[in-house]
């Protein structure tokens, strides 16, 4: 891979602002992908305080007791010597870049498995998709971080599992955002060119997951739900601890796809309601990947 350099990544974000300039979107909102249409925000009286009120289907988001995401407190999660490193063996594979209104995600093939998977207490999760949110939704002894991936999951009887990654900004480009870069720019142009604005996908071809398999030694370990309505809980999370790195130019280029209501996509935290983190730290974590 040709490693970028800070000339292309300010070329590639001055052509993202003019293409902020030459488009304008109209006002939209997220649906319910799985209910009955109903529509949520991240702001005012679609905000998250609200979600819980605003279908039946989203009641779980007020109602829960084992809702995501949360603060992880470093001092209070449970060493666990039982939990094992996460085996991860994700490949080379086709996905699509999606605009989902409240967030920009990768959808790969339902039906091969060809993404790779995650193994966790003796069960495969096939990957099915990842999709990003920022500012980050976990946060780590209160602190939050700028941008936070979810990777999802599903095993074969229908379990989810999510593994989230967690990033700072940093002078490194992120790999995997690189690899896409052109393809956020036509989702971005997709968006321009739609009628209500927002929405749309695009091809990304065949998009290489091997970086995503670093730093699986140490992780965080709890029992949550997904953190867009419906609110589903029994959703097994894994948050890595060690901390990823992508540049401002590929953040901005993540979230501009987004109308701007959405480009701050984080759900609050939420309350522990008596549950315990466990860790898993099979190594000595030194002071540069510590959170």
């Amino acid at each position: 891979m040709t490693t970028p350099t800070c000339t292309t990544n300010a070329a590639f974000f001055f052509l993202l602002l003019l293409l902020v300039c030459a488009c304008c979107f109209a006002t939209t909102l997220a649906c319910d992908p799985n209910g009955d249409g109903a529509k949520f925000g991240y702001i005012g009286s679609m905000g998250p305080a609200h979600w819980g009120s605003l279908s039946p289907n989203f009641r779980q988001c007020a109602r829960g007791t084992h809702q995501s995401p949360i603060d992880i407190s470093t001092a209070e999660a449970v060493l666990n010597p039982g939990l094992q490193p996460l085996h991860r063996d994700y490949t080379v594979a086709n996905a699509t870049l999606v605009d989902n209104v409240f967030n920009i995600a990768l959808r790969f093939d339902d039906d091969d498995g060809a993404a790779g998977s995650v193994r966790i207490d003796g069960k495969v999760y096939w990957l099915k998709q990842m999709h990003w949110h920022s500012p980050s939704e976990h946060t780590i002894n209160g602190r939050r971080f700028p941008v936070e991936l979810h990777m999802v999951h599903a095993s074969d009887d229908g379990n989810v599992t999510v593994v989230a990654m967690l990033y700072r900004f940093g002078s490194r480009p992120d790999p995997l955002l690189w690899q896409i870069q052109d393809k956020l720019a036509a989702l971005y142009a997709e968006g321009c060119r739609a009628e209500e604005g927002g929405g749309g996908q695009v091809p990304a071809g065949d998009v290489s997951l091997w970086s995503l398999r670093l730093h699986s030694h140490t992780y965080y370990r709890y029992v949550g739900s997904f953190t867009t309505p419906p609110c589903t809980e029994d959703v097994i999370w894994s948050v890595m601890a060690q901390v990823r790195e992508m540049t401002v130019e590929q953040a901005a280029a993540l979230m501009a796809p987004l109308e701007k209501a959405y480009r701050h996509n984080n759900r609050p935290t939420q309350p522990m309601n008596g549950r315990v983190v466990q860790v898993c730290h099979r190594f000595v974590m030194s002071k540069k990947t510590a959170p």
